[in-house]
């Protein structure tokens, strides 16, 4: 489980395909405090590391993956975001998030507001998802809060921190971000949905 507080950012130094999987290499200045088998968050996609070598590590997303998400888009020298699982006795800062990506949307616009930043989204509502007034998003593997909630749009502001040290800041419209909507709100739809004729 994570708390969409990103610790730090990856660059992708090489991508081998393997049939239909992909395996990363990542660069980071915390991968070698990694260890194999441990659970990452990558722009909010919940993987786990395979190899180790320095502050290089590599982990594999399969063909299941690659269709839902982002990961597919990366290239040589792309950035992510990177969250390790909360530990039990640390804080939890964000929200609940558990590193499964429900579906992609496009940024598509971006405007700079004297020393913070709003993006706007819009994602394909006929997969069942939404959002919520002030209610809870993870956008790329970072927990923030949405307004101007529509059918298939939402906004979220940024701070000057979290879009220097994300990869918000190069983020730009026509982008793709990997969205995880709020666990609890998903649960209450779901409860919800059966009660209905």
């Amino acid at each position: 489980m994570f708390t969409g507080i990103v610790e730090s950012l990856a660059e992708v130094v090489h991508i081998e395909t393997e049939g239909t999987n992909k395996t990363f290499t990542f660069r980071s200045p915390i991968g070698n405090e990694f260890k194999i088998d441990q659970s990452v968050s990558h722009n909010g996609v919940c993987l786990t590391v395979v190899a180790i070598d320095g502050d290089e590590y590599k982990v594999t997303a399969i063909e299941e993956t690659l269709l839902k998400t982002n990961l597919g888009e990366l290239s040589a020298g792309s950035k992510v975001n990177l969250e390790r699982c909360m530990p039990a006795n640390g804080r939890f800062d964000g929200h609940i998030v558990q590193g499964h990506v429900d579906q992609t949307a496009t940024c598509t616009q971006v405007q700079e507001r004297d020393g913070s930043w709003l993006f706007d989204f819009a994602y394909d509502a006929s997969k069942g998802n939404i959002t919520v007034e002030k209610g809870s998003i993870c956008i790329n593997g970072v927990s923030l809060t949405v307004f101007n909630s529509g059918e298939n749009t939402f906004r979220v502001a940024i701070i000057p921190y979290t879009y220097n040290f994300t990869n918000f800041h190069s983020l730009k419209a026509g982008d793709s971000v990997n969205l995880e909507f709020d666990i609890l709100g998903k649960y209450i739809k779901r409860i919800l949905g059966s009660y209905t004729v």
